[in-house]
């Protein structure tokens, strides 16, 4: 595959060029990961501050109690919305269920280590660890599997 690269003159020029023989899989998420990288959502601090939150930033998301928060590496914030909805939006991403009450980044995940029942246990970059259920463990390990090209983990 070839890049060329080219500078224009201002910001309202700048663009993609995807050419290709047929939209294959790889195509498509390219096309996608241009179409909404630096995408946001909003979030509540802890002092109720509104801030926006890039999305590629966020390491998962839990629902604790009819409430939806969002981990960063450093920050927690309050997101506004349920869980599923959350998901929705966020579908062209790399955040994928993790449990009922979990999304996670597996763009952030480190590491994996088996658990009891079919359970996993995912390292984060910032060196938490959080449980992927049964039902959700062959999802997140495929995942990892197809972005490493490894036969499994």
């Amino acid at each position: 595959m070839k890049i060329t690269e080219r500078i224009v003159d201002n910001a309202e020029q700048e663009g993609v060029i995807l050419e290709y023989v047929s939209m294959s899989r790889d195509f498509s998420e390219i096309k996608e990961y241009v179409l909404h990288k630096g995408e946001t959502i909003m979030g509540y601090t802890q002092k109720k501050e509104c801030v926006p939150i890039r999305i590629e930033d966020i390491f998962y998301f839990e629902a604790v109690e009819g409430s939806v928060f969002a981990y960063t590496e450093n920050d927690l914030y309050e997101i506004k919305g349920r869980l599923y909805q959350i998901e929705e939006r966020v579908k062209w991403s790399s955040l994928r269920r993790a449990s009922k009450n979990m999304l996670v980044n597996v763009e952030h995940i480190v590491s994996v280590r088996t658990a009891l029942n079919g359970r996993l246990y995912a390292k984060m970059e910032n060196g938490e660890e959080i449980l992927i259920t049964r039902k959700y463990a062959k999802e997140i390990t495929q995942y990892l599997m197809e972005e490493d090209g490894n036969e499994g983990i």
